[in-house]
């Protein structure tokens, strides 16, 4: 159930676009784990006076809202899944990926007919 915000520069072409969600969503269900059909991916594109980077126009920054549980070695799969599949997706290399996990805890996320996750089975492990 990550919630995932995509932001890149305004000008790829759309079937690059929809190869970035895939690589992205691809990478969440092989190092968290999560249920396939699990997707909350938006895309951001910024006009160039509105998106500064030093790492220069192939800039992607990937903020990901996750329950927390996930152990460290989760994370750096899910790190190295994701920029492969975005090198090969869409010849963004490695270097110019920021990925930023922010793990708020459960009883902050209101889920289910707004039910507290705390209050709920969720169906899947968080403790990979």
């Amino acid at each position: 159930m990550p919630i995932v915000h995509i932001h890149l520069l305004r000008g790829r072409p759309a079937a690059e676009r929809k190869a970035i969600l895939e690589g992205i969503q691809a990478a969440l269900v092989e190092a968290f784990r999560i249920p396939e059909h699990d997707r909350n991916l938006i895309l951001h594109e910024h006009e160039p006076e509105c998106f500064e980077s030093a790492k220069g126009p192939e800039y992607t920054l990937v903020e990901i809202t996750a329950l927390p549980g996930r152990s460290p070695d989760a994370k750096r799969l899910l790190y190295q899944t994701l920029v492969q599949n975005l090198e090969r997706a869409a010849q963004i290399p490695p270097a110019k990926v920021m990925v930023v996990i922010h793990e708020p805890p459960l009883a902050n996320w209101g889920i289910r007919g707004g039910k507290a996750a705390t209050d709920v089975e969720l169906g899947f492990k968080v403790d990979v």
